[in-house]
This record gives structure tokens, sequence and C-alpha cells, in this order.
């Protein structure tokens, strides 16, 4: 645990480089409750967004500060709860947040395992080709409209995977101006050789002890090929965790919850480092 102490400890520190700070402990994450954000649909794409607390003037365009995150959530998307308090989490950590729908209002069920539910068809229907459009879009409308000029991506399971493929400089992307300038990712599925070898700025990956998605194989090769790009990157393991952890962890279990809020907490420090 002690690599995870270090991020949590260090994670506190970060929240005062955040643009409205509240709070300097994990109770800035929430686990429950309700959702404070609002949703809005913008070039067709319905966004989740929260903002900071105002602790600085509102631009013209409804931004509180230039520095955003972009939101990338797993299958289960804008319907679970949980996603909805990570992006307010990171709100009241002091950034303005937008969690796009990447699945046109039908995400996959609570359960992958409701009967009906085909995991395959449901991936295919959502690969890179339908999903990157909407990533640059929102990306587009936070540069254009709302006048944001950093943004860090914050990608879980399935987000994981764009966080990556939206990393500057990336070259799987048609619109090279539509990236974001860090990324974090929690046990991030799908992911590519290709996409790791291409980012173009800094990453950090929250990794889950067991993962049957990111094995601790699979793990070590990735650490190999973050190490070849030069850029800087981090990759903390947190023991007694499964994957999803860093999203849907059992809270009452506390070394699931020190988890969770430590995966929070290495996010914001990474922002704080690099936006």
């Amino acid at each position: 645990m002690r690599s995870v102490t270090l991020s949590l400890l260090a994670g506190l520190a970060a929240l005062g480089r955040a643009a409205c700070p509240v709070g300097g402990d994990a109770s800035v994450v929430a686990h429950d409750g309700t959702a404070k954000g609002t949703y809005e649909v913008h070039n067709n794409i319905t966004m989740y967004i929260s903002h900071p607390p105002s602790c600085k003037p509102s631009t013209a365009a409804g931004a509180g500060d230039k520095t955003a995150i972009l939101y990338l959530t797993d299958v289960f998307g804008l319907k679970l709860p949980q996603n909805l308090l990570l992006a307010d989490s990171f709100a009241r950590a002091g950034y303005l947040t937008v969690a796009p729908d990447l699945f046109n209002g039908e995400p996959a069920p609570g359960d992958i395992n409701t009967p009906g539910f085909n995991t395959t068809l449901f991936l295919s229907l959502h690969g890179t080709n339908a999903t990157d459009p909407i990533i640059a879009s929102t990306i587009s409308y936070l540069r254009t409209t709302l006048g944001v000029t950093r943004i860090g991506a914050a990608g879980y399971c399935f987000g994981g995977k764009y966080a990556f493929r939206f990393l500057e400089g990336n070259t799987n992307l048609t619109a090279q101006s539509e990236t974001v300038d860090a990324a974090f990712t929690a046990h991030p599925s799908l992911l590519e050789n290709e996409e790791i070898v291409a980012i173009q700025g800094p990453v950090a990956i929250a990794a889950a002890e067991n993962d049957e998605l990111l094995p601790l194989e699979r793990k070590l090769e990735i650490e190999a090929l973050l190490k070849g790009t030069g850029r800087e990157y981090g990759v903390n393991l947190y023991s007694g965790t499964n994957h999803g952890f860093a999203v849907r962890a059992d809270v009452s279990d506390r070394e699931q919850r020190f988890a969770k809020e430590g995966a929070f907490l290495q996010a914001v420090r990474w922002f704080g480092e690099f936006l």
C-alpha cells in the first residue's frame, strides 16, 4: 500500500492547485447522494456538466475557468450514479467537468450479465468510428464555445482507451486539433499498443490488483510501452481491488474505499501538475 499512500498524501496537497478547490482531503469525493450537475445538449450530444464552486467570476460563455476535465465514462454511461458523482467530485476539486453521453442514451445495463444483453454486439456498435466523433465534438465545444484552453481527460474502463486516443498528437485521430493536454485513466479496457505509443502528452494509470481485462502481464507491457514514449507517465497499483474499483468500489470495505479515493486524488494530483 506504500505507493497508494504516497499518491493519496500528494493528492491532498494538489487539491490546492486546482481552480477553485474546496476541502483538502478525500471528503471531496462523493460516494452517494444527489448529483449536482445539469444536462445540456450541444451538437446533438447530451452532456452532463458540473461547475466548480463560484470562487472566480464566470466568463461570458459560462465557464468559471480556462481549465476543464473531460470525463469519459465506463460502459454504464451517464445512467450510473457513481459516474455523475465522480464528475461532481472533479468540480468540487476546482474543475469545470463535462461528461458526454458516449452511448446515445443506451449504455450497458448496470449488470452486464443481464439476460439478452450482448456485450460483443454492444462494443461493436460503440467502436472508435462511433465514439471518436462524440469526443472530438465535445472537445470542440469546450474550446470554442466555453473558451477552455487546457483539458484533462479522465477515462474509466471503456473511457480509458479514449483518454489515450485523444492525448495530443495521437495519429489515430482524423481531427488533430481535437485533443487533450493530459490524461488519467483507471483500469482502461480495450487499449491497443498503437494508442499507447502515439501519445504526445502525460498520462497516469490507476490499476486494479485483480483485473481480468488488464492482467499483470498486460500491465507490464503497457509500462514498457509508456517508458518508450519518452513522455511523463505514472502507474499506481491498488491492492484489494477489482476492475471498476475507481468508479464502482464497495465503499463499505475500507481498502476499496481508500483505493477509490486514492485513484481520484491521483487524478487530481496529475491534472494539478500538468494542466
